[in-house]
This record gives structure tokens, sequence and C-alpha cells, in this order.
């Protein structure tokens, strides 16, 4: 039976015939073979098909009473692709009930039947109506023939939206997904909730087995918990082992619920991989939305906060964002720091002053210590404790490395006998690119280099100790000498204190303080200069602050002392060349 347009052409016509439209008649059934669409209405309960009256042509079938019912049509579909459509219009139980539920699916269709060689591609969508008990009983849709360019259109628009490893939703595609829940959220007054699903062992399982097997793992917990979510919810890649979980209509204790969901199901399974089976753990954080954030960024850096806590706590551990006043409060004080620096260094404001190091038995200065200070644009001065651990947390510490190197490359020049000592940053310990920068402004001359000792701290050095080790080796190379700060801080064991080939170590100012009244300081500096006795090390002791701890320190055997005791820092523009270096008196305080 054919379904005939007339009287929507009629009605089509009659809204043509306003002014600023032709007068031509649009002709559905002209127009739809030539788009090679169809449509169709299917009475399941009786199983009759009625069709729109160029299904034939469109489906190259001899007429429309071939296909009159689902069982005729059904024979025409190739036998791998039947259950596509059975599956698609099935027993389901849905919220779309009353205004149908929708379907799409693609299959393979035979107009000569199955023996014949003839086929095409339809796409077939429309929706259907279950009854009460969730059967259908009717069905609409739309009939296309589609071709290769078609499945490779849909194809590249996949990937343009899925991760490719995973199969997941893109970055991209999260984000936007979850934007799209924050603003409904908001619209209905409800609440909703994004979390952050992190691989714990992912490192390990790389390392171990290789890159190829840790992607079978990131593509099966991947499935793993897109098995657990509910209907509507939506999983996304957020980054390489980290997984972005949108949850509609999901409140505090739901979205606890279904973390421990998603937790379980990764713990339990059995992981086959090309190596072997591996299991894994996740670690998850998350944020209830619009109620602790209202907009994308906010809820990714909510959740990613909860992820580290819950990471700090143990694997396979769940935490929700708890608000931190303080948090914002040091975030906000981060964030001017930075803003600081960089004016700082872009308007010339960074100065440096100079503390003497003296020989302990002589108290003659040996070499000055450069210590950085901004000069903020009112005019108060800013030290470098105050702004340089910050520095180095948002990777600006190389541009404020550079920027003292010059400083101090300046002033070797404009005083020929200064010897000074320079501390670098961690991340510059293994930076050759300021190595080079340090070639460049000395011009190679051993003049100034055999005048410049470089300091790196202990837990620096010990971080990666081939890249320290060739770090010294180029500095030694260029004529300065190398020393490690805050030495006693970290954990270098003598191999490789030895392997470092430094030639002094600073005692950290810790194992100083109090070295008059606590014996296990003083049996630590005593050991510390026995080793540097063994390695031919000079030794430094920093914090001195007292003439009877330096009086000690010198009988025990240290070589320099370093404190307040010989004065406060003074500004490197006042230095002055003396012909005869005199002793430095014991600084009083006034």
């Amino acid at each position: 039976m054919a379904i005939e347009p007339e009287s929507m052409n009629d009605l089509v016509q009659q809204d043509l015939q306003e002014p600023g439209f032709e007068s031509e008649a649009l002709d559905l059934v002209g127009i739809l073979p030539n788009v090679e669409e169809t449509a169709y209405i299917w009475d399941v309960i009786n199983d009759q098909i009625e069709w729109e009256s160029n299904a034939a042509d469109v489906l190259r079938v001899p007429s429309l009473d071939a296909i009159s019912n689902g069982h005729d049509f059904n024979g025409f579909i190739a036998a791998e692709h039947i259950g596509r459509r059975l599956k698609a219009i099935s027993n389901r139980l849905s919220e779309e009930a009353e205004r149908g539920v929708p379907y799409r699916i693609q299959y393979r269709f035979q107009p000569g039947g199955r023996g014949s060689s003839l086929s095409i591609w339809l796409e077939d969508h429309g929706r259907f109506w279950p009854g009460d008990d969730g059967k259908p009983l009717r069905a609409r849709g739309v009939l296309r023939v589609v071709n290769d360019q078609f499945f490779e259109d849909k194809r590249l628009l996949y990937h343009s939206d899925h991760d490719q490893l995973t199969g997941q939703l893109n970055r991209i595609r999260l984000t936007e997904a979850l934007g799209a829940v924050i603003a409904r959220s908001k619209r209905n007054h409800t609440s909703s909730a994004f979390l952050i699903v992190s691989i714990n062992n992912l490192s390990v399982i790389n390392e171990t087995f290789g890159f190829d097997v840790g992607d079978e793992v990131t593509a099966a917990v991947g499935r793993l918990i897109k098995e657990k979510l509910r209907a509507g919810d939506t999983l996304g890649r957020y980054s390489s082992n980290n997984f972005g979980v949108v949850l509609n209509d999901c409140g505090p204790g739901a979205m606890q619920i279904a973390a421990d969901r998603f937790m379980k199901a990764v713990r339990s399974a059995s992981i086959r991989t090309t190596a072997c089976p591996l299991t894994a753990t996740v670690s998850i954080g998350a944020v209830v939305v619009p109620d602790q954030a209202s907009t994308v960024h906010h809820a990714m850096s909510c959740a990613l906060q909860a992820l580290d806590r819950a990471r700090a706590k143990c694997f396979d551990c769940f935490m929700a964002y708890e608000p931190r006043p303080t948090r914002e409060t040091v975030r906000q004080r981060s964030m001017s720091i930075a803003d600081e620096v960089i004016s700082g260094l872009d308007e010339d404001r960074m100065r440096l002053v100079l503390q003497p190091i003296v020989d302990a038995k002589t108290h003659v200065p040996k070499l000055y210590e450069c210590l950085l200070r901004m000069h903020k644009a009112d005019g108060s001065i800013v030290s470098a404790g105050e702004f340089i651990p910050v520095a180095e947390r948002l990777g600006m510490a190389r541009l404020i490395d550079r920027r003292t190197l010059e400083l101090a490359v300046g002033l070797l020049r404009k005083h020929p006998k200064l010897h000074i000592s320079l501390n670098v940053s961690a991340l510059t310990s293994a930076d050759t690119d300021w190595l080079t920068s340090l070639a460049e402004l000395t011009e190679r001359q051993c003049a100034l280099t055999e005048r410049l000792t470089i300091e790196i701290t202990e837990t620096a050095a010990i971080q990666d100790i081939d890249q320290s080790a060739y770090f010294v080796d180029c500095l030694k190379e260029m004529g300065c000498e190398v020393a490690i700060d805050d030495f006693g801080a970290g954990y270098t064991s003598f191999k490789n204190l030895k392997r470092l080939d430094v030639d002094i170590i600073k005692i950290d100012g810790t194992f100083v303080k109090n070295l008059l009244t606590d014996s296990s300081d003083q049996v630590f500096i005593n050991t510390m200069v026995d080793i540097a006795g063994t390695f031919e090390m000079k030794t430094v002791a920093e914090w001195v602050g007292d003439v009877e701890t330096a009086q000690m320190l010198a009988q025990a055997g240290i070589d320099y002392l370093q404190g307040f005791l010989y004065g406060l820092p003074m500004p490197a523009e006042e230095y002055v060349d003396a012909d005869v270096a005199a002793p430095l008196l014991p600084f009083d305080g006034s």
C-alpha cells in the first residue's frame, strides 16, 4: 500500500502562493526518488507496511507487494544483518514511549533476493511505539540509500568526536557534554556530577610490558566504566590515563555510589592483553555541578583537585571535592606573584645582593653568594624566598635563572677580583640551554668562569643523577667550580657524591643553628668533615649566627662559614674591590 502525498503538496503549494515565491508546485514524489529516500508506516501487530509510493523504485524491488509486510521485507535483508533491525525495534521500555522510541541502523539490502549479487546499503531511522509490555506496536521511519562515501563521512565524523584508542568521546566532545549538562542543571535547578577517573598503575605497566600493553589496559578500563554507566550519562577520555564521566541528575550520594561501582568494576576485572592477563585500579575525584562549580573549567579544576587528594590517600580511592577558602587565597597569591615576577623581569627590576662566605680560620671572605631580590613597582623589596618557590611550580624558574646569570656575569666583568657563587633551580640543572647561555655570556673566558661557583641543591642533584653528573662535568670543563647546596636535606649516597665530583659541600643550616646544644648535629658535622676530606672537597657551614658556633665549626674542620654573623647581604652595586681582603668582624645586629 502506498502513502499518497497529494494533501501535503496542496498545503505546501498554498504557502508558496505568498508574495516572493514562484508558483511552481513542489513535487515531493518527484524529489524523493532523486535523493533515494522513502518512508514507511509499519503496523507491527498485523505485520503490514504502508510505503511511500516511490519505495519500489528507491529499493529496486519489483513492486510494493513484494515488501508489503515485515516478513517479506526481511527476506531482502542480508542474512548477517537481520539481527540489527530486530534488535533496534525490540522489547524496550523507555521514558520516550509516548512520543516514540528512536532508532537508527544501517544494513545491506539485496533487491534480487539473498542469492543475488546485487546489493545496496540502507540507513533506516525512525521511531516505534511500544505497548505496556514494551513490545512494539507500530513504527514510522525513513529509508535512505547510502554509499561508500556515506560510510567514509560517518567514519571521519566518528573519529572527529571520539578518541582513537579507547573509542570514547574525545576531550573536546567531553567538554561540550559537560557544558550542556551544567547549563541544563542550571535551568532545571537540579544537580549533576563530573568525575575524573585515573588509572593508578599504568606507568608501571608501560615500563614493564611496553606502551602497547598500556594502551590495551587503558582501552579496557574505558570499556569497563562504559558498561557501568546509566542511560544518558557520558564517558570521554580526558587525558592519557584519565577518563571524564558526566552523570546527569546526580547528587553527592549517587555520585559516591557511581564511583564505587566504577572502582569495583575495574578492580575485579581480569584484563586480557597480548602480554598476559593484568589487573588495574583507579582513583576518582568528583565535583557536584553546578552547586560547587558553575563552569566547565571550574568543574574540571575542582575534579582534578579532588583526584589529587584521592591519589595521595591511597590507590583505589574516591574523593569528592571539598571547597577550601585557603586554597583560593593561595591561588590568588600565586597569580599575583607570577604577575610581579614577569613584570619584574620585563622592567629590569631584579637585583643581586652579596652575602660573604668567609674562611673559618681567618674570617677573610673567600667568595660571595649572589642572592636575588625583586624591586616591586611600589619601591618595596622582595627576597627570593618569597617568589622563587611559586616561580618554580609555575615553570618560570628558567627565566629567573637566565636573568640572574646575566647579572652575575656582569658583576664578574665589573669586579676582576670578585669570586661569587650562584644558585640554580632544579629545572636549570637539567637545562643544556642554560649552559649554552653561560658559555655565550662569558665568551668562555677562564678569567670569568674560574671566579664563578655554581650551586645546585642536593634534592635536585639526586632526582636524575646521570643528568646532574653531566651538568657538573660541563661546568667544570668551562672552568667553574660546583657546590652542592643544602647538603643533608636529601639522601645522597657516598657513591653518588663521588660520581658528582663537586668541589664544595654546603651543609644545610638546620644542622648548624642548634649545634651548640644538639649532640646529633655535632656528630653530623664531624662526619661531613671526614667525608669531605675523603673526597677532597671543601665544606661550607650555613646559618652561622654567633661566635661560639663559628668557633666550634672551625675546630671541627669546616673550611668556610656563611651567615648573619658576618653581616647582612649587601646590594651588589655597593661592592668595592679592595687590594687586600680584610677579615670580617662579627656582626652585632645593629
